[in-house]
C-alpha cells in the first residue's frame, strides 16, 4: 500500500511539473528611444535650461478672452468628460485586481430535502440510525444550513500581483491620456480663436475694399459723362463691386461656422464669441524654447501614455505566462447544519466546518491559455511599435514646426513690405485715373493685388500665432 501511495504521489508531482512548462515571451528592444538625436536639427543646439512645454497654459496665453474660452472648454468639453470616465474605469480595474489578492468571504443559507434509496448504503444507514432514543431519521431527509464560506487563491507565482501592476500602469496611462486630451483641446481652442480673429480682420479689409470700389465706380461714371472713360470701365467696376460684396457674405458665413466650432469645443449651444480684433495684427507671438529632444520624453503626455501602455502590455505577457503554472487555492467553510431547523441551535453538534487546499495546473488542453499568451505577446510588440511611432512623430512634429516658425516669420515680414508698397500704389493709381493718365484696368489690377496682399498678410499673422501654439503643444505644453 505504501509503494502504491508513492507511485500516486510521483505521478501527481510529474503532472504538476509538466504544467509548469511555459513558452518564453518575445524579447523586445526599444531602438527608437535609444537613438533619439541630441538636437532637433544640426543648426539648432537647443536650450536645455528652457522648454516652453513646461510653461502652464495660463502663463502662456495672455488674451483674457481666450483664457475665458479655455476655462469654459475645460469644464464642459464632452471629449474631456469621456476621457475622465475612462480614468474612473481604469481605477476600478485596479481595485478589482487588488481585490483578488485577498480572500473572498461570503455568507449564505440554504435548505433542501433528499430521499436516499432504501437499499443503498446511505439509505440503509439512515434507516438504522437513531438521533434520540425511539426516534428514527426522518424520510425524506431535510438539510438546513447557514454559515460563512471563504476562498483564497495563494499568489505563489506573483501572477495576481503582476496583474495588479499592469492595471496600475494602464490607469496611469489613462491619466496621461487625459493630459493629452487637455493639451489638444487647448491647442484647438487657441487655433480656432486666432482663425476667428483673422476672419474678422479680413471682413474689415473686404468692407474697406468695397468702399474703395464704390468710389472708383462713381469716378468712372463721372468720367464717362465727360467722355474720359467708356461704358466698359463702368461695367468692370460694377462687376468688381458685386464680387467684393459676395466675398463679404462668404466671410460672414465662415465667421459663423468658426464661432460654432469654438462653441462645440466649449460644450455649449451657439452664442457670440467675445473677442477683440483690434490688436490682432500687432500681437507678437510668444517666444518658444525647444530644449533638447530627450525632454519630450518627460513633457509630452502622449509619449508617457504610450510608455505606460507598453509597461502594462509587458506585465500582461508576464501574467499570461504564469497561467501555465499550477494554482493553489484554499477553501474554508464554517457554519451550522442539521436535518431539522430546531437542531440548528444545538451546539456543538450542529456545527460544521471544512478546510480544503487544492493545487492544480493545466495538463492536456492548453490551447486557450496558449492563445491568451500569444495575444498578450503580440499586443506587447504592438505597444512597442505604438510607443516608437509616438516618439518619432513627436520629434518630427517639433522639427517641422521649428522650421515653420522661422519661415513664417520671414514670410510675414515680406508680406508686410508687399502690402505697404501696394497700399501706396493704390493712391498713385487712383490719382492717375482721376487725371486720365491711367486706365481702369491698371486701377483694378492694382486694387486686386493690394486686396490679395492684405488678406494674405492676415493669414500669415494667423499662421504665425497658430504655429507658436502648435509648437508649444508639441513640446508637451497645454495640460499643466
Amino acid at each position: 500500500m505504501k509503494i502504491y501511495n508513492k507511485y500516486i504521489a510521483a505521478i501527481a508531482l510529474s503532472l504538476v511539473l509538466a504544467s509548469c512548462k511555459a513558452p518564453m515571451a518575445t524579447v523586445i528592444k526599444d531602438e527608437v528611444k535609444e537613438n533619439v538625436p541630441q538636437n532637433f536639427n544640426q543648426e539648432d543646439q537647443g536650450d536645455a535650461n528652457n522648454n516652453s512645454g513646461t510653461t502652464p497654459w495660463r502663463q502662456f496665453f495672455t488674451d483674457p478672452n481666450l483664457v475665458s474660452l479655455i476655462e469654459t472648454a475645460l469644464k464642459n468639453n464632452q471629449e474631456l468628460m469621456i476621457t475622465l470616465q475612462e480614468i474612473e474605469i481604469a481605477k476600478s480595474g485596479v481595485l478589482a485586481k487588488k481585490g483578488r489578492l485577498t480572500p473572498t468571504v461570503s455568507a449564505g443559507i440554504g435548505a433542501g430535502v433528499k430521499k436516499a434509496g432504501r437499499y443503498t448504503s446511505e439509505g440503509a444507514g439512515d434507516a438504522t440510525t437513531e438521533i434520540e432514543p425511539g426516534k428514527e431519521m426522518p424520510d425524506p431527509l431535510g438539510n438546513f444550513e447557514g454559515g460563512l464560506m471563504a476562498n483564497w487563491e495563494i499568489d505563489i507565482w506573483k501572477k495576481l500581483r503582476t496583474e495588479k501592476e499592469s492595471a496600475i500602469a494602464h490607469y496611469l496611462s489613462t491619466v496621461e491620456g487625459k493630459n493629452f486630451v487637455l493639451s489638444n483641446l487647448i491647442e484647438e481652442i487657441a487655433d480656432n480663436y486666432y482663425e476667428l480673429l483673422a476672419l474678422d480682420n479680413q471682413l474689415d479689409i473686404i468692407q474697406q475694399y468695397t468702399k474703395l470700389q464704390q468710389k472708383a465706380l462713381e469716378i468712372s461714371k463721372i468720367q464717362k459723362e465727360a467722355a474720359a472713360a467708356t461704358e466698359l470701365a463702368v461695367k468692370k467696376f460694377e462687376a468688381e463691386l458685386a464680387k467684393s460684396k459676395a466675398t463679404e457674405y462668404t466671410i460672414r458665413q465662415q465667421i459663423t461656422e468658426k464661432e460654432n466650432e469654438i462653441n462645440a469645443l466649449c460644450g455649449r449651444y451657439p452664442q457670440p464669441i467675445v473677442r477683440s480684433k483690434d490688436d490682432f495684427m500687432t500681437t507678437l507671438p510668444q517666444t518658444v524654447y525647444t530644449g533638447i529632444p530627450s525632454q519630450l520624453l518627460a513633457n509630452r503626455p502622449d509619449i508617457k501614455q504610450a510608455e505606460l501602455e507598453l509597461k502594462s502590455a509587458k506585465l500582461d505577457v508576464e501574467a499570461a505566462r504564469k497561467e501555465f503554472y499550477p494554482t493553489l487555492e484554499i477553501s474554508a467553510t464554517l457554519g451550522l447544519e442539521a436535518f431539522k431547523p430546531s437542531y440548528l441551535v444545538k451546539l456543538p453538534e450542529s456545527m460544521a466546518a471544512s478546510l480544503v487546499g487544492e493545487l492544480a495546473g493545466p495538463l492536456i488542453n492548453k490551447s486557450a491559455i496558449k492563445a491568451n499568451f500569444q495575444t498578450a505577446d503580440a499586443r506587447q510588440i504592438q505597444s512597442l511599435y505604438e510607443y516608437d511611432k509616438t516618439i518619432l512623430n513627436a520629434y518630427l512634429d517639433v522639427a517641422n514646426l521649428m522650421s515653420k516658425v522661422k519661415n513664417i516669420d520671414q514670410y510675414y515680414k515680406l508680406k508686410s513690405e508687399e502690402t505697404k508698397a501696394l497700399e501706396q500704389s493704390i493712391d498713385i493709381a487712383n490719382q492717375l485715373f482721376r487725371n486720365s493718365r491711367a486706365d481702369y484696368l491698371e486701377v483694378l489690377l492694382n486694387q486686386r493685388d493690394a486686396l490679395d496682399a492684405k488678406m494674405e498678410l492676415v493669414e500669415a499673422k494667423q499662421k504665425q500665432l497658430s504655429t507658436v501654439v502648435d509648437i508649444y503643444k508639441s513640446l508637451g505644453g497645454g495640460w499643466k
